[in-house]
């Protein structure tokens, strides 16, 4: 896989998990955004939420599938540390507003919350070790 290789070949702080964590724990993550993602998008086409509630779950889909081409094709991590914050940011936001409407969206969407927070310091530590 070229991810965990690239992964294997770059400066990381001593905390830094092994490559081996990453599959299990997005594979947890995958099935709570697609179920609460799921739920938000079935709440907009039904015209229960408005568009700008589910704005940035959009944004966020769209942040978190750009950043494995930008870190492991690309190997870029300013840009793979924006996208990460820019993940970060659209995940507190989306929590945020979904929670007056669907609070259990919101709650199941903690252990992504904690994860990307971790994910983006390790980011920022990686783009500073790695920094040319």
């Amino acid at each position: 896989m070229q991810g965990r290789s690239f992964y294997a070949e770059i400066k990381k702080p001593r905390w830094a998990p092994p490559a081996r964590i990453f599959a299990p724990v997005w594979t947890i993550l995958y099935v709570l955004i697609a179920l609460s993602y799921g739920h938000v998008g079935y709440l907009f086409f039904t015209g229960q939420i408005v568009f700008i509630t589910a704005l940035p779950f959009a944004l966020n889909l769209i942040f978190n599938l750009a950043y494995s081409p930008i870190q492991f094709v690309l190997r870029n991590y300013v840009l793979g540390s924006l996208d990460i914050v820019l993940i970060l940011a659209t995940l507190v936001w989306e929590m945020l507003v979904i929670y007056p409407f669907v609070p259990w969206v919101a709650f199941i969407n903690i252990p992504y919350l904690l994860w990307v927070s971790f994910a983006t310091v390790l980011q920022l530590a990686v783009m500073e070790l790695n920094a040319k």
